[in-house]
């Protein structure tokens, strides 16, 4: 998982696009199509204060002189935001495209793309959930916040303003619940104790907030204030903390707890009205792949098959097979080194940069994924974050391979690796998660062969943990597309061998919670393999594994028919 640089609730560039129609196309189509998508960036990055933030460290350097300070809202317009898309594509449509060059002609199909899945989700503006269990805005604010860095003492000032924002945020937020609600949308209840919990257990934190001595120790490490003024900020910080922050919660609390009981449906999307549309609206856009519902399931189905093939086949020819061989270090920095090192004979040589691992506060461990990847800015990539969450007690097989997806060759490699090829800073604002996520699924599975694991072992476990992504990405499915209750989601599990009820009734929740999320990392991950196989059977003895991986990292973030259309190309 990688936090994005941008909250999730800047969803779409459309709302921020009001008067592109306007600009007139000079002689120079390259140049004033990279005007036209600065433009676009401009807006996009200056509409909320984190996401200028996390985006760029110098704005100047992008045309960026001021901006408002704010986390956003949730406010919705449909209207709005239909005259917006349609603006911008009106603007988009005055471009030549065979008069710009191969990169612009990329970044023109991505956002293409990206104005065609928005507009599409228009009718679909309530049914989108922010506060999901795994990826919530509650959750991940305080983790944005704990690592907003203070490079300038304006840094400071323009945080603890931020900080002020919070309680007109979280109102809007309640707002928008309060819409979902009335419209017969509202999450069920199971998800919203899940989320009470969450948010309980940071307002219980009082004064141990980490908010609080992650402040302090960020203002004690800079060398441009006196011990005065570092007291002084400091003591704004808690001030605020109790006063805004604190509050803002316990706002959201209240609402949440008011709102309990009218989510009407207890089950999968598909007892929404219009939920299996929006399912299948959900899935594309969360993976990024052109494929229906139906043909994803087919080809789930076929590789969790193929995947037990392949364990059978191992266990009957290493009827001992084991990963006890595995000397594996305990050491995340050491499993990174290792990692960074190996990687090299089947990737690209990656970037030099320097990552320092943290670990997720206690207060959180219980809510945060085993690890994540927080995204530095495009314009200083040197400086990297992995988040590892030691409540998972990863073993470490399991660590070294998280590591992997985080690190290298996952989130942390590619994004690296692409921002070192100075794409236009347009691309670096879509998240197209089946391609991030995928890639990292991919590095996963492919980081058992760079272990010391003999290579039965390696590849009985990777298979099995194909095999398991692949069970969820099908119950994901059936919950939501298929209509699966927990009874029948319990039958589906049995069926492999899992039977343990409490365990089943856990991912049936998180599943409901947080609906296509299993799908962006299977599938992303499927399609680098069925590409794979496509490139393979095509250039036969020629293909450089290498190689491919070069070309799919040369792309970029996009959707999958994007990327395809681009290798096939070369």
């Amino acid at each position: 998982m990688r936090f994005k640089k941008t909250l999730a609730f800047i969803l779409s560039l459309s709302l921020f696009l009001v008067g592109c129609s306007n600009i007139s196309i000079p002689t120079n189509a390259d140049a004033a199509f990279r005007n036209f998508t600065l433009n676009l960036f401009q807006q996009d990055v200056t509409s909320t204060t984190l996401g200028l933030h996390y985006t760029v460290q110098n704005p100047e350097n992008y045309g960026i002189k001021t901006s408002t300070i704010t986390l956003g809202s949730y406010d919705i317009d449909d209207a709005a935001s239909l005259a917006a898309i349609e603006n911008c594509q009106a603007t988009l449509d005055k471009f030549s495209y065979k008069t710009l060059c191969a990169e612009n002609q990329i970044t023109y199909d991505v956002l293409s793309y990206h104005l065609k899945m928005a507009k599409e989700g228009i009718s679909y503006s309530l049914y989108d959930e922010p506060l999901s269990p795994v990826t919530g805005i509650h959750a991940q604010l305080p983790v944005l916040l704990a690592e907003y860095q203070f490079t300038s003492e304006a840094d400071i000032k323009t945080y603890l303003d931020l900080i002020k924002t919070m309680p007109d945020y979280f109102s809007s937020l309640t707002n928008f619940e309060q819409k979902k609600s009335e419209a017969g949308l509202f999450m069920c209840d199971t998800t919203v104790d899940c989320v009470l919990e969450q948010c309980n257990a940071f307002v219980a934190m009082g004064d141990d907030n980490y908010l609080l001595s992650t402040f302090e120790e960020r203002i004690n490490t800079v060398d441009y204030l006196f011990a005065n003024s570092k007291a002084d900020y400091i003591s704004q910080n808690q001030k605020l903390l109790h006063n805004c922050v604190i509050p803002a919660y316990e706002h959201l609390i209240a609402a949440l707890t008011s709102l309990k009981g009218t989510g009407k449906n207890t089950q999968g999307l598909c007892y929404l009205p219009n939920g299996k549309d929006y399912y299948s609206f959900l899935v594309a856009r969360e993976t990024g792949s052109s494929r229906s519902v139906d043909e994803i399931l087919t080809l789930t189905q076929s590789q969790i098959s193929d995947d037990l093939l392949a364990m059978q086949d191992i266990v009957s020819k290493y009827p001992t097979v084991t990963q006890e061989t595995a000397a594996i270090s305990s050491s995340p920095d050491m499993i990174l080194k290792d990692l960074e090192d190996k990687i090299c004979t089947a990737f690209p040589v990656p970037q030099n940069v320097n990552v320092k691992i943290k670990y997720v506060p206690s207060a959180l461990e219980e809510y945060l994924s085993p690890a994540f990847y927080l995204i530095p800015a495009i314009d200083n990539m040197t400086e990297n974050v992995i988040y590892i969450n030691q409540s998972h007690s990863l073993d470490n097989i399991h660590l070294f391979t998280t590591l992997a997806h985080e690190g290298y060759p996952g989130h942390l490699y590619q994004t690296t690796y692409y921002a070192a090829k100075a794409p236009d800073p347009l691309r670096n604002l879509f998240d197209f998660k089946g391609y991030v996520e995928g890639w990292a699924t991919y590095a996963e599975m492919c980081s058992y062969y760079l272990s010391s694991l003999d290579k039965p072992s390696a590849t009985l476990l990777q298979k099995n943990n194909s095999l398991i992504l692949g069970l969820y990405a099908l119950a994901d499915i059936g919950i939501h597309y298929g209509g699966w209750n927990l009874e029948r989601t319990t039958q589906f599990f049995s069926t492999y061998g899992i039977d343990d009820e409490n365990t089943i009734a856990e991912i049936y929740d998180i599943i409901i919670g947080d609906p296509a999320n299993y799908l962006s990392y299977y599938v992303g991950y499927l399609e680098i393999l069925e590409l794979k196989r496509e490139m393979m059977e095509q250039e036969g003895k020629d293909f450089s594994q290498k190689e491919f991986h070069q070309e799919i990292l040369d792309v970029g973030p996009a959707p999958f028919e994007i990327v395809r259309e681009q290798m096939l190309k070369s």
